[in-house]
């Protein structure tokens, strides 16, 4: 890309660990122009997605998978995160009803957003009379495939200002690899480990977010990191779920753009959970505004094996200056 649009940077990453890879591009651009090796870092990701996208995925899913799965006939995202579902579900008294809570309020939410795959509400009946996939996943806790593209810039206050930029301030961040490699089953993410240091850095905790751009392949995934960000313990997520409302004019918004489970997953994921945080808090939304919002928490979660996700990410973003 760089020598199409002939470009020659001082300073360059390549980040591919799936839907962490937002977050920990924003990361590490950051630290680049923290220590001066950059002045100005965009941060970009593409995809298209053709007609035999999805097979060749899951045919290269993952070399794990490959090995201890496949000679059984079992193997993909969908077969994987019913496993992990099932568990979670048995585990923490979460049930179907709470992820159709989390799928309409996102599906609602989708609906202001012009380049949202999916255009008709959802219901709880739909959502719950839903053909199963692989049980106990269903056909709308699973991602649309689709073409798609995000960027963002990190750049310092200075230079912004030259450019007549808004800005926002990432007031922390966190990143994790291979977390809890001892747990048979995933029932929590790197986030569990590193949440404490996440919300020191940032001066403030989950009650003062305006809404929380999660990373949303399943809505288990959703509601695993609920608990493990800090918003509430594992065992209370059923409460927890039932007591908020999801949409944009909510008690907590979730992925105001519907997410990828309404707007629509492309490859290179995990950015527009960034982009999206980014536009509600410099008042340039795609869809509906969040009221007032001030501070948005993002997160990542990528790299799946055959039976969790590797990488994770979040980080705790601020309104600095409209311009």
């Amino acid at each position: 890309m760089v020598q199409h649009l002939g470009l020659s940077p001082r300073w360059m990453d390549h980040i591919p660990t799936g839907g962490a890879s937002g977050v920990m591009a924003l990361r590490r651009a950051a630290r680049a122009v923290q220590m001066g090796d950059a002045d100005i870092v965009a941060c970009v990701a593409a995809d298209t997605n053709q007609i035999d996208s999805f097979r060749q995925t899951l045919q290269g899913f993952s070399r794990f998978s490959q090995d201890a799965t496949y000679p059984y006939g079992f193997g993909g995202p969908n077969a994987t995160f019913a496993l992990i579902a099932d568990n979670f579900m048995r585990e923490y008294g979460v049930s179907r009803d709470d992820f159709a809570k989390l799928c309409v309020a996102q599906r609602d939410n989708a609906l202001s957003n012009p380049f949202a795959l999916m255009k008709k509400p959802l219901t709880h009946d739909q959502y719950m009379q839903a053909r199963p996939i692989s049980d106990p996943i269903h056909l709308f806790d699973c991602v649309m495939p689709c073409a798609g593209a995000e960027a963002f810039i990190v750049t310092t206050p200075e230079k912004a200002q030259d450019l007549g930029l808004s800005t926002a301030r990432l007031a922390a961040t966190i990143e994790r690899h291979n977390a809890f490699p001892e747990d048979p089953v995933q029932t929590r993410g790197g986030w569990a480990r590193d949440i404490d240091d996440l919300w020191s850095a940032a001066g403030c905790g989950p009650q003062d977010m305006d809404m929380v751009q999660l990373y949303d392949d399943y809505p288990v995934i959703v509601a695993m990191q609920l608990a493990d960000l800090g918003f509430c313990e594992k065992p209370e997520l059923s409460r927890f779920i039932a007591d908020n409302d999801f949409t944009i004019s909510g008690s907590l918004p979730l992925n105001t753009n519907g997410g990828q489970l309404s707007a629509g997953q492309w490859r290179r994921r995990g950015f527009q959970n960034v982009t999206e945080g980014l536009r509600q808090i410099l008042q340039t939304p795609l869809g509906d505004q969040v009221p007032d919002a001030r501070r948005v928490l993002i997160s990542g979660f990528g790299l799946v094996n055959y039976d969790r996700g590797i990488c994770t990410g979040a980080a705790v973003l601020e309104k600095e200056v409209l311009r």
